[in-house]
């Protein structure tokens, strides 16, 4: 069996997930090739393409999509789809180039065709027309693959009879974040990781901490990040006179475990998250969480009272009232929150997204691949995709 996965790009956290994946698949004997489109353009700027491996290409290495036309796009990667000849294509959505020229190869070719997404369709805003046209293609796919289960709901207009719905892959390499001792939890330091722009809504954390501080705790926030909200952020600390709070600036990827595991929680006030990784990584390192209502993540990973609490980011008083009911816990408390961390994220590791995958392959390369219909088939060969993250860090 030969399996390609493509998308418009493959940044940071998919640069150990294919990795594994490759290992892991090839030792199943299945053919597994990876395809990114573009190696300018991610909004991921701190992390360049730089791969050397042959069974991972990226078409078109010092350009982004804007220098490429559309015709070229689909003539090179149609080339290395015939080339490979894959019996199934995984894709991102069917919104982006990868998931758009992907279906219409695959359907060209009666490949199978899986789509991954980690975005929720009703959390994004769409036209009826827009909606139809996505719902339409959408339902010509073969299998999809999602975060976790919680997402199913998602899409009412899919026949599981029909389509294969699997899990899993929004999964990180767990053990870099894991401490090698017994986690210390007297420490009274509260982390976040966290882009500084509008829709991480650290404004409103800010205010919250303010009252926090009023309270005469002994904790302190520690904010990890960089970006164009820093000096706004900043004169924020100095007209609130918050005596407590840090901003550490940008850290190397590879020094975050330590950082977190010299705090003793972790607090992601987001307006919206499709899913939010940087959860993965506090629960691997053991840390109580304390998340906005509106990250994905958190439906999966929080446990309320459990691992940690959840608030409504958009009211400082909510916030501040689940922060301190964490800061009040005692330690032993506080310690079976950092245990239960770690059993939660157990359940998302490398290997639960190598098996989820095998047995979907397995599961699919025994059907006939989706045929669509006239108007299904006319829409896929019409529609193009895009490659739009101009809006990744807004609400």
């Amino acid at each position: 069996m030969k399996v390609i996965i493509l998308h418009n790009d493959f940044r940071v956290y998919w640069k150990g997930r294919l990795t594994y994946l490759k290992k892991y698949l090839n030792d199943k004997n299945i053919d597994f090739y990876a395809i990114e489109l573009f190696g300018k353009g991610s909004p991921y700027i701190f992390d360049r393409y730089d791969n050397q491996e042959k069974w991972w290409t990226c078409l078109f290495p010092d350009k982004s999509s804007h220098e490429v036309t559309i015709a070229d796009l689909q003539k090179e990667l149609f080339s290395k789809l015939d080339e490979i000849n894959p019996d199934i294509v995984i894709t991102g959505s069917i919104v982006f180039f990868s998931g758009a020229l992907g279906i219409r190869w695959a359907k060209l070719n009666s490949k199978k065709f899986v789509m991954f997404d980690d975005a929720k369709p009703s959390q994004v805003k769409r036209n009826f027309i827009v909606r139809w046209v996505k719902n339409l293609i959408t339902a010509q796919i073969d299998g999809l693959w999602l975060p976790a289960a919680e997402y199913d709901k998602e899409y009412p207009n899919l026949n599981p009879g029909e389509i294969l719905f699997f899990h899993g892959y929004n999964c990180i390499d767990n053990e870099l974040f894991k401490f090698r001792e017994q986690k210390e939890m007297d420490r009274t330091v509260i982390i976040c990781v966290a882009r500084l722009v509008p829709i991480k809504n650290l404004a409103n954390l800010l205010k919250a901490w303010k009252l926090i501080e009023a309270k005469k705790t002994d904790y302190k926030l520690v904010i990890i990040g960089d970006g164009p909200e820093f000096e706004k952020l900043n004169k924020l600390k100095l007209n609130l006179e918050l005596e407590t709070v840090v901003f550490l600036g940008a850290i190397p990827n590879t020094d975050i475990p330590t950082y977190f595991n010299n705090a003793n929680a972790f607090v992601l006030p987001s307006l919206s998250e499709s899913w939010g990784l940087v959860v993965n990584e506090a629960l691997a390192a053991g840390l109580p969480v304390l998340l906005s209502n509106k990250i994905n993540a958190s439906k999966s990973l929080l446990k309320e009272g459990i691992n940690g609490y959840g608030f409504n980011p958009h009211s400082v008083s909510s916030m501040t009232d689940r922060i301190m009911d964490y800061i009040n816990l005692d330690a032993q408390s506080k310690h079976e929150m950092s245990e239960n961390s770690l059993r939660i994220i157990n359940n998302m590791r490398y290997e639960d997204m190598g098996e989820q995958l095998l047995a979907a392959l397995n599961e699919l390369i025994k059907k006939d691949s989706k045929k669509p219909g006239f108007i299904a088939g006319t829409l896929i060969n019409l529609w193009h995709g895009k490659y739009n993250t101009s809006g990744w860090d807004k609400l």
